[in-house]
């Protein structure tokens, strides 16, 4: 066993962290503008986390879930590129992991392979329909205790499991807002 020693001097304290975990845009990304994409962007920075993840879903999987055509993968994936090449972030990461399986991905699969590649806590970035969607899904119970769901805007209509689930999601007006004022607080003091 090989050991990793650190040598710091007297009286160091680790720098605290003030960024937390990852947050994911998981989106088909058909029909979406750039001012959208601003906002998931700005909201990232808000609530400073440390990596943004644009995560574009493959036709198959898309084809599934919403029983709907769809553009092509890459040309999606184009867009998103020019977009980030555009703003110049380097905080926004586009996933190709499902670009490159080529098929049909459960969203458990999605969540498990995105909290092994990026930091936590995760929270996934996604529209009420999406999410109202997802939790339609029988695994939902599962997946939805490792992960938190940041809704783009209030839901219209809420899933009886999403509802079931209130304390795991929040909107992005919520969030921000919360954040504003634990922000305040901490200055106060």
């Amino acid at each position: 066993m090989t050991r990793n020693l650190q040598y710091v001097p007297y009286g160091y304290e680790p720098p605290i962290e003030t960024h937390k975990g990852t947050m994911v845009y998981y989106d088909t990304f058909e029909q979406i503008t750039a001012r959208e994409l601003e906002l998931f962007a700005e909201t990232g920075a808000a609530l400073s986390f440390t990596k943004l993840v644009l995560y574009p879903l493959h036709e198959e999987t898309v084809r599934r879930m919403w029983k709907q055509p769809v553009r092509s993968y890459y040309k999606r994936v184009d867009e998103l590129g020019e977009w980030q090449r555009e703003q110049a972030l380097s905080a926004v990461v586009i996933e190709s992991w499902e670009g490159k399986r080529k098929k049909y991905t459960p969203i458990e699969a999605a969540i498990r392979f995105l909290a092994e590649k990026y930091t936590t806590p995760l929270f996934l970035y996604m529209s009420p329909e999406t999410a109202n969607l997802c939790a339609s899904y029988a695994s939902f119970g599962e997946w939805i205790r490792n992960v938190r769901l940041l809704l783009s805007s209030e839901p219209q209509e809420l899933h009886p499991k999403l509802a079931q689930y209130r304390n795991r999601w929040n909107t992005v007006e919520e969030a921000t807002n919360r954040d504003s004022k634990v922000d305040k607080a901490e200055h106060e003091l």
